[in-house]
């Protein structure tokens, strides 16, 4: 995915224009300057004196070893000794205000917390300048926003696609010129002790509130803003042990440079059925390597809506992941959308061209696909670097006519009549079960890595979906892994090499070499 991100970021430079390269951004504001021998804020050294606006101590929040199952979820992976907790540095905003970030902090967070009222005070507002900051955290979320103002709703009954995060209390700006690295772990679930039951036998929780569970390295318990300064060219480079950039309710993307490698999904807003990621601009650059064993690109827990920017997302390649993931609907109004995968939602609806190529195999990793007019001219390559079988494109290129499809040299070719939400039929009128990405027949009595395991008396784990009467799927249920013959082979329709793009959906099923291979001379 290199060679896309190089050609984003160099399509945003020359949309933003190049302006006075040495001119530094001046913001009003808080400054705090980091280094690991002194923090200073407005030049002076930082106070402990936990009534200031800002201040440190050795405080933060992680989940410790040695706990057992009354504490919390935590298994021997996510847990950390209080030794390495108290290496870091947490430094505490406390009042409202613009605070401009910068310097390095080795071990460290930036933790923002306004007390318990600030959720329904929409002066509560904390706007966080990213000026060339550097923070790595290895316990806990790098930087998190724990009490702002909430200007969203949780409710289901008002839960919309279309929201309004103008006055979020959660705001970030990349600025201008900078780039920006935030390297951060997460908290695994950690129960409220006031509220832990016991099943009968005291051997299990059987209910327990929960205190603390951060999932990302960079996180907000509140809806929150991202946006680019005035030329939106700085960077936010996010290194996530677990999932990238969360938001437990709303999270919109106003502009940035924003690059994730995540373990998990690289994106997530939380809220089951109400949550909504809003992309408006910027460049999203996110690779999950999938070192949990699964992952999303962007994952919502309600809606996604794309109005514009450029982004590229990879799931994990070898899970059943999607490299763009809705439970309500994906609407794609604008901008490009690169997405690859192991799954496909499908897009709801929205006012872009996109189209959906299902490949036959599993597709290696770093290999470019080249859409070509029927003048022979690329309009667009992609090179996802995961191993996928699905790969989506919206974007303006996508203009109506024919085209061709190739992987380097190799002329690809689709079948016809395909249908991307039912398994191929064999020749003898029986129907092919669902493949995994490697080609193994999938047992439907066996999940495939990295889904959820069920929970007992049938509850469901956070943003799975239940099963509805009569095998009916509720909205925005992923369709299952949809291989092909798991050869290159075509099969219940005519192999064709002209892909017809029209305005709108476009699904190409079963694709793979045409068979009578075509090579560029």
């Amino acid at each position: 995915m290199k060679k896309i991100f190089a050609c984003v970021l160099c399509l945003l430079l020359l949309l933003t224009g190049c302006g006075d390269s040495n001119k530094k951004p001046e913001f009003d504001g808080v400054k705090i300057n980091f280094s690991d021998k002194k923090i200073t804020v407005d030049g002076s050294k930082i106070t402990n004196d936990n009534t200031a606006s800002v201040y440190s101590a050795n405080d933060i929040v992680f989940y410790p070893e040695g706990k057992d199952f009354t504490y919390g979820e935590g298994t021997k992976d996510d847990e950390h000794s209080q030794s390495e907790a108290d290496a870091h540095t947490v430094v505490h905003i406390t009042k409202p205000g613009t605070y401009v970030l910068s310097g390095k902090l080795s071990s460290g967070q930036i933790a923002v917390d306004l007390g318990d009222d600030a959720k329904s005070d929409p002066n509560a507002v904390v706007t966080l300048v990213l000026n060339n900051a550097d923070i790595t955290c290895t316990v806990a979320p790098a930087v998190i926003f724990y009490n702002v103002y909430e200007c969203g709703d949780k409710t289901e009954e008002n839960a919309t696609k279309d929201v309004d995060t103008s006055k979020a209390g959660a705001n970030v700006i990349i600025a201008d010129g900078s780039v920006n690295n935030v390297t951060g772990s997460y908290v695994a679930r950690i129960y409220d002790p006031e509220t832990v039951q016991l099943n009968d036998d005291k051997t299990e929780v059987s209910d327990a509130d929960k205190l603390h569970k951060y999932d990302a390295a960079f996180y907000s318990k509140r809806t929150m803003n991202v946006s680019g300064g005035e030329k939106g060219d700085g960077i936010l480079n996010i290194n996530a042990q677990n999932e990238g950039l969360d938001s437990e309710l709303h999270l919109t993307i106003n502009g940035g440079v924003i690059n994730i490698t995540s373990g998990n999904d690289g994106i997530n807003t939380n809220e089951d059925n109400v949550s909504v990621t809003t992309v408006n601009g910027g460049a999203l650059n996110i690779f999950c390597n999938g070192k949990t064993g699964e992952g999303d690109g962007i994952d919502s827990n309600g809606w996604l809506v794309i109005n514009g920017g450029i982004i590229t997302a990879q799931a994990c390649a070898t899970s059943g992941d999607a490299g763009i993931d809705s439970d309500k609907g994906i609407y794609i109004n604008g901008g490009k959308v690169i997405a690859s995968g192991n799954m496909l939602d499908r897009i709801s609806d929205g006012e872009q061209t996109y189209a959906v190529f299902n490949f036959a195999t599993r597709q290696v990793g770093d290999s470019t696909y080249t859409l070509k007019n029927k003048e022979g001219n690329a309009v667009g390559e992609y090179a996802p670097t995961n191993d996928f079988t699905y790969l989506l494109i919206a974007g303006d290129e996508l203009k109506e006519g024919d085209y061709t499809f190739w992987q380097g040299d190799t002329q690809l070719a689709a079948m016809s009549g395909g249908n991307m939400g039912e398994h191929p039929q064999m020749q003898d009128g029986t129907t092919q079960p669902p493949q995994m990405p490697d080609g193994e027949n999938f047992d439907p009595n066996q999940k495939p890595q990295g889904e959820r395991p069920e929970l007992p008396n049938g509850e469901m784990p956070q943003g799975e979906r239940p099963e509805l009467p009569n095998g009916e799927k509720p909205q925005g249920e992923r369709p299952g892994f949809h291989g092909g013959m798991g050869n290159g082979g075509m099969v219940g329709g005519e192999s064709l090499t002209t892909f017809t793009i029209s305005k709108g959906e476009n699904q190409f099923a079963n694709v793979g070499p045409a068979p009578t291979t075509q090579t560029e001379e």
